[in-house]
């Protein structure tokens, strides 16, 4: 239980990513050179492009210029980070996927090899420790999501001792302060939220819920390196946890103007119009995102589709289109099995829309069908689960 706490914090505190470069005034600026390359504003003018085009599913176009920036400094882990960075994203967008795996973690270990290198010639050397909490932020990110908790245990007590070792730059605050800010609200959410980890969470420092999301807010807005992921999660925060769609949707819909081909983004903004009511616009962002799959572009998959098909199918629903409505359900169910999704919501309260359907067509059989699958992938306290026993019940099924 232990790991499994050491876990969850290590991966909101990990939140190290590259974020969104800031735009440049001028192509003709002229930037002092700093001791640290991340700190160097000449190479973040250069590298804002790259960057960008990575956050826009460009990674050709990104890894290009990354290539570039290994052979310019071929002993420095930065290259070798943001070319994991971006196979981070591509993970991302469907987390059960674990095709990118392997070549995310390859890339993950060159950085830390190279930090390594830095951190045992020089163990004052702040970059090699922030390449170092990243790193290993990373990997227990992703081993957790696998259920490796061993080595996510492993992976997130590095990522803390590096961070630690990274503080005391004045100029790396900013891109600090992520993490800060994801310990303050998770030290405090964990507990509230599983109150049998209370004694174990007694061992941390007490964390601060608004302070972090005060803390996030500053990331979001002066950060260079971890801008974008900062974004990320609190719209996600907004959305789920704090209540505040308004909030999320705002973040989202800045994210996709900047990055119009990010599907996380994509289905996110799609989302958060959905949650606030702004119905016909979430529509016609899902309709965009199906097509975007139907055209195979980059990162649209069908976990992507399963958010997509839903939204239209409610939306006709409620319009009382039911055979637009039964359309997308049943293409909500096809995304579901191809991403392996059936025990998600959007694919439960498919399967029991369509067995409402089938009840009220007076085909027995069919609504049986769909309320005997939504038990099948259900746990016995989800809603969608007490629904279709009460009508198995009531309609004699």
């Amino acid at each position: 239980m232990l790991a499994r706490v050491a876990v969850i914090l290590s991966i909101w505190l990990a939140g190290f990513g590259i974020a969104q470069a800031q735009e440049a005034e001028s192509d003709s600026m002229i930037f002092a050179p700093s001791k640290y390359l991340l700190l160097d504003k000449g190479l973040q003018f250069r590298i804002t492009k790259a960057i960008n085009s990575m956050y826009n599913f460009d990674f050709p176009t990104a890894e290009r210029d990354y290539a570039v920036l290994a052979i310019q400094y071929p002993n420095h882990p930065l290259p070798e980070f943001l070319v994991a960075l971006g196979y981070w994203w591509r993970i991302e967008v469907d987390v059960t996927n674990e095709k990118y795996d392997a070549t995310f973690v390859k890339y993950l270990d060159r950085a830390i090899s190279k930090a390594e290198v830095m951190f045992d010639a020089d163990e004052e050397n702040k970059e090699a420790a922030f390449f170092l909490a990243a790193g290993y932020g990373f990997q227990a990110r992703l081993y957790s999501e696998r259920k490796s908790w061993t080595k996510a245990a492993w992976a997130g007590r590095n990522a803390l001792k590096y961070m630690d070792l990274s503080r005391g730059e004045e100029e790396f605050n900013p891109e600090l302060l992520l993490g800060d800010a994801l310990f303050n609200y998770f030290s405090q959410w964990i507990p509230e939220n599983y109150p049998l980890l209370k004694p174990i969470m007694a061992l941390f420092p007490k964390g601060n819920k608004k302070l972090g999301l005060q803390q996030l807010e500053q990331v979001a807005s002066n950060a260079f390196y971890t801008r974008v992921e900062a974004q990320y999660f609190l719209f996600r925060l907004y959305a789920s946890e704090e209540k505040e769609p308004l909030k999320a949707l705002q973040i989202s819909e800045y994210l996709i103007s900047k990055f119009p081909n990010n599907p996380y983004f994509h289905r996110s903004y799609a989302r958060h119009l959905y949650a606030v009511g702004r119905w016909t616009e979430a529509v016609e962002q899902s309709k965009e995102i199906l097509e975007r799959i139907e055209a195979k572009q980059t990162g649209y998959e069908s976990n992507s589709g399963r958010y997509a098909a839903f939204y239209i199918a409610q939306f006709n629903e409620r319009m009382g289109d039911r055979v637009e409505a039964k359309k997308y359900y049943l293409k909500t169910l096809s995304f579901g099995e191809e991403s392996e999704s059936q025990e998600s919501g959007y694919y439960l309260h498919s399967l029991l829309q369509l067995g409402k359907f089938a009840t009220e067509e007076k085909n027995k059989p069919l609504a049986k069908k769909y309320f005997k699958e939504v038990k099948k992938y259900a746990k016995r306290k989800h809603p969608t689960h007490q629904e279709a026993r009460d009508y198995i019940k009531k309609n004699k099924l």
